[in-house]
């Protein structure tokens, strides 16, 4: 397929689910099993490119005119599972995050109000005839949530350093590099487990706040899904923003889990420690977002 730009396009982070056929409806379902046949399947940057170059034209295209037919696929035993990407309604829901994001001139240079102002009115009449649809992709840019950590276990943690371009040798001149990636995969049923009994110790320990509050919003989202599906936490672009010593020792899920514990049994010295441990490691992150 052809590419909108070779760059690559950092710094977002992705939870993530995937389905199996049988979650989708007839002609969706049809559409999906022969997509997952197709070689030729574009990646994550690649809809990070088609975004982007949506907002060179003038006036820019805030969200997609159409909805993409493109997914993600997964062979989970042997079941085949796809997350569709549902670009044009994740826009739309972006487009809320925004003035919190960036200071009013930013955004105004970026996006004008007349266009943000029609991509509202266009969502709020396509919501009237979709009053249940939800994304199977939640992003979050220079971060992982906290609470995104509390689905996942250290044990399901998956990195690949990635290979670089040699230039050279048995890859042939220019040959391209393969990016790190590190992820997290957990069955459904495990991650609305890990959801129930951390804002079980959360509630016992701590007052409401966004811990919780994330939490639970979480916890809502993956009940819209089956239970057979698959649950993945992708560190996604941010694997181009830090170095891979930093990578390598990157074992946040474990200090969110070591610190629930803590909770759980009143070790608050314990619980001081870990969550210490992930404020310095994030606080790393986002100074290099303002850095930038």
């Amino acid at each position: 397929m052809p590419k909108v730009s070779s760059l690559i396009v950092p710094y977002a982070s992705y939870l993530r689910v995937y389905e199996p056929l049988a979650a989708f409806p007839e002609p969706e379902r049809g559409h999906w099993a022969r997509y997952a046949r197709r070689p030729d399947r574009p990646s994550y940057q690649d809809e990070l490119r088609r975004s982007l170059a949506d907002l060179l034209p003038t006036p820019p295209i805030p969200v997609p005119v159409h909805e993409s037919g493109d997914a993600f696929v997964a062979d989970v035993d042997g079941v085949l599972c796809v997350c569709p990407w549902r670009t044009r309604l994740r826009g739309w829901q972006a487009l809320g995050d925004l003035a919190e994001e960036l200071p009013a001139p930013v955004l105004e240079a970026v996006l004008p109000a007349v266009v943000r102002h029609q991509a509202t009115q266009d969502y709020e009449r396509w919501l009237t005839r979709n009053p249940d649809a939800r994304p199977w992709i939640r992003t979050a840019t220079w971060q992982v949530p906290l609470n995104w950590f509390v689905l996942v276990s250290d044990e399901e943690r998956e990195y690949d350093k990635g290979t670089g371009s040699t230039g050279s040798g048995d890859d042939g001149p220019g040959a391209a590099e393969e990016p790190p990636v590190l992820r997290y995969r957990t069955p459904m049923v495990q991650a609305r487990r890990r959801v129930a009994r951390g804002l079980r110790t959360l509630r016992d320990a701590l007052d409401e706040g966004p811990l919780i509050d994330g939490l639970v919003d979480v916890g809502r989202w993956l009940e819209e899904f089956h239970p057979r599906s698959l649950v993945e936490l992708d560190y996604g672009g941010l694997v181009h923003v830090l170095p891979a010593g930093e990578l390598d020792g990157d074992h946040s899920a474990a200090d969110v889990a070591e610190g629930i514990e803590a909770l759980r049994t009143g070790d608050g010295a314990g619980a001081g420690e870990a969550y210490g441990r992930l404020v310095e490691r994030w606080r790393s992150v986002r100074d290099r977002r303002s850095a930038n």
